[in-house]
């Protein structure tokens, strides 16, 4: 079988999304609401296997969705606040339940789904002599297994089989990131020889078939892990880092070769339904956090219109919800909050230049990396690319302010109302300025361009600092004392059937490898202070 033929099953095996409650049942994968013609069983078999792959990212299913960037990354980064009066035990009250915390490593959308369809790419490369699409596909998984770490910490990864099955020995979370930069350098060698293979631009719904692009996100991918290790591992970072930035096709650095999986048109975004949840009781289960928009407001941010819609709180405009609340007390409030401004066609966002750019700046400004430039351009160009990816105008003005800051969160409902100054960083780029400014401003801005990559806000967070966020308030913090209601929720803990199931390698990754008991308190290895 022809190389062509084979690359054109890309476009083969969407998924339909759920539409569910969070609760609900999981639905089917493997169908095929478009139904193309003319493919061969490899043709189709290769198609539905890299698609399936890319929705492990961030899922095409709605319940996963929702677990995994509105209830968990979105809460814990900032970005999103739950609006769900019904929910007693969450993430963002410390108290939540098994159910909630266990997606990422033992949902059935994520690795199972991740290592079969893996398997089965690895297969049909090897077959027709045509390593491209398994190098791709290895971009995908670190894409998505180091979300699974992230949030976890030590993890079972390299003796995970073909199943996916994780009933193995855990790895450290060193050994998973070693791990991970071996696998995005084999990938990237791989592309970059085959640079110019000739693919059809209707077989891929991330790039179109445009091998360079994947390259230069592979490299971007490996600079965001590099930088997550700037901390506690400072040549492993640069060592990677400087390798990211120098490859001969570098990194993103235009919106065009933003990763974005572009699969949403006939069904809707999983995000843009998660959100609208129980839309008629409370405007939708996810509202825009209050950290988001105090900081965007004081900033009179024009990405705001793009980002958020107008509360319905008579003269303010945009008004977030203050996180980690007693929700039962503001149930009558919730719609007048701002919404998500999303659209139910809007491709998922996996990363951006923005984000590229803002590494390049913290590694060059914070670690004295060489990143191939100034600090001060970087962060500048940080900011003029999340302006033009969001279509509006107003950058160069916004980066030379150099007096404006956060505002305060005065909550409408006279109830969760914060009257401490969240952060006295301004916008403007100071060379003069001390480390720890530099980087709260980097971070900060960084934070704002993300946008709504709630886990890799949290990652962030967790690692630096930054940016400073609404604690808790007493009623919202239900940890019974575990968590802190500054530093908010640090990790989560490992699933309750890991100890049943996978007993002994469990109890061994707790007492030797995660540092601490097994619940939200206790820091990932990357985020580990000296």
């Amino acid at each position: 079988m022809k190389k062509n033929s084979i690359l054109n099953g890309f476009i083969a095996g969407l998924m339909i999304l759920g539409a569910a409650s969070c609760t609900g049942d999981y639905l089917d994968i493997n169908s095929n609401p478009y139904q193309p013609g003319d493919l061969t069983p490899d043709d189709y078999g290769l198609g539905s296997a890299m698609t399936n792959l890319a929705s492990t990212v961030i899922s095409s299913d709605v319940n996963t969705t929702q677990f995994t960037e509105c209830l968990l990354g979105g809460t814990m980064g900032g970005y999103f606040a739950d609006s769900n009066a019904g929910w007693s035990n969450t993430i963002s009250n410390f108290n939540a339940t098994n159910d909630w915390t266990r997606v990422l490593l033992l949902s059935d959308r994520i690795i199972p789904t991740l290592y079969s369809n893996l398997t089965q790419v690895e297969q049909i490369s090897e077959q027709t002599n045509n390593p491209v699409p398994f190098a791709i596909a290895r971009i995908i998984k670190v894409a998505a297994m180091h979300r699974v770490t992230d949030t976890y910490g030590p993890i079972p990864y390299s003796q995970i089989g073909q199943d996916g099955k994780i009933n193995i020995p855990y790895d450290t979370q060193e050994q998973v990131y070693d791990k991970l930069f071996e696998e995005l350098d084999e990938s990237i060698n791989v592309l970059t020889e085959n640079r110019n293979a000739a693919l059809v631009s209707s077989i891929d719904f991330v790039y179109a078939g445009n091998v360079v692009k994947w390259v230069k996100f592979a490299n971007s991918l490996k600079l965001r892990l590099a930088m997550r290790l700037a901390n506690v591992s400072p040549d492993k970072a640069r060592k990677h880092a400087e390798a990211a930035v120098n490859h001969e096709l570098g990194v993103i650095e235009n919106n065009a070769d933003n990763a974005t999986w572009k699969y949403f048109g006939a069904i809707n975004n999983p995000l843009f339904v998660a959100v609208r949840y129980n839309e008629e009781a409370s405007g939708g289960d996810t509202h825009p956090a209050a950290d988001i928009i105090a900081y965007m407001n004081g900033y009179n941010d024009n990405r705001r219109a793009a980002y958020f819609e107008d509360s319905k709180w008579p003269g303010q405009q945009y008004v977030g919800l203050r996180r980690s609340i007693n929700m039962s007390k503001v149930k009558e409030y919730f719609s007048n909050y701002s919404r998500v401004k999303i659209s139910s066609s809007d491709p998922v966002l996996w990363m951006n230049a923005a984000e590229v750019a803002f590494l390049r700046a913290e590694g060059t400004a914070i670690y004295g990396f060489n990143m191939g430039g100034s600090a001060a351009d970087f962060y500048n160009d940080g900011i003029r690319l999340s302006f033009e990816q969001w279509g509006v105008s107003g950058a160069e003005g916004y980066m030379a302010d150099a007096t404006s800051k956060p505002s305060l969160y005065i909550d409408p409902a006279g109830l969760n109302t914060y009257e401490n100054v969240l952060s006295n960083i301004t916008i403007k780029w100071d060379e003069g300025a001390t480390k720890a400014e530099k980087q709260e401003r980097i971070i900060t801005q960084k934070w704002i361009a993300m946008w709504p990559l709630g886990n890799e806000a949290w990652a962030d967070y967790r690692r630096t600092g930054y940016p400073r966020l609404l604690p808790a308030t007493e009623e919202g913090n239900l940890s019974g004392g575990i968590v802190d209601s500054n530093r908010g929720a640090r990790r989560m803990p490992y699933p309750s059937e890991e100890y049943t199931s996978n007993t002994a390698n469990i109890q061994y990754a707790v007492s030797n490898y995660l540092g601490g008991p097994d619940n939200m308190a206790t820091d990932v290895w990357w985020a580990k202070t000296k």
